[in-house]
């Protein structure tokens, strides 16, 4: 399965949730780039990379991936109502040698994408939150896998009146 696949899937839950909230044909753009600002920031929390006052570790390796695959929904959420669903090049990502570091550029990354929304911003944002999980020790496989079971979740939600 490859990036593709889970555009697909994003956008079945995406239709879903807009039918079902009566939104559709609503601009929520700014809403699902707020919503990956509060992810990113629950990302950091658990990793707790910038928390040096304190000795406790990171959340177990589960949870963090399962808050780094809530980031990807809004990124290919993102991708879908922009248009953006080509595959992203991943030499356009940003790596850097800390997490905090690469956590403040991903926060720069998307402030300035919100001002432009243009396909270009939109790659290396998303390329560089790949390098992020890749940084957090997840590989491709993991990445996918954990979206698809929280993409089932998220439908289950959506039957619960969530």
């Amino acid at each position: 399965m490859g990036l593709n696949e889970l555009f697909k899937m994003q956008k079945e839950l995406d239709s879903k949730i807009e039918e079902q909230h009566g939104l559709v044909n609503m601009d929520l753009v700014d809403r699902k780039i707020l919503a990956l600002l509060v992810e990113l920031g629950e990302l950091a929390n658990e990793t707790r990379c910038f928390k040096f006052w304190s000795v406790k570790p990171a959340s177990e390796q589960s949870v963090v991936l399962e808050e780094y695959v809530d980031g990807v929904h809004f990124l290919l959420s993102i991708g879908l109502t922009l248009g953006y669903t080509s595959d992203i090049p991943r030499e356009v990502g940003t790596r850097t040698e800390s997490l905090n570091e690469q956590f403040l550029i991903l926060y720069d990354l998307v402030s300035m994408f919100r001002v432009e929304k243009q396909e270009e911003p939109f790659h290396v944002l998303f390329a560089t939150y790949m390098e992020l999980g890749e940084m957090l020790g997840f590989s491709w496989d993991e990445v996918e896998a954990a979206y698809m079971e929280k993409n089932l979740v998220n439908h289950k939600r959506q039957q619960q009146g969530y």
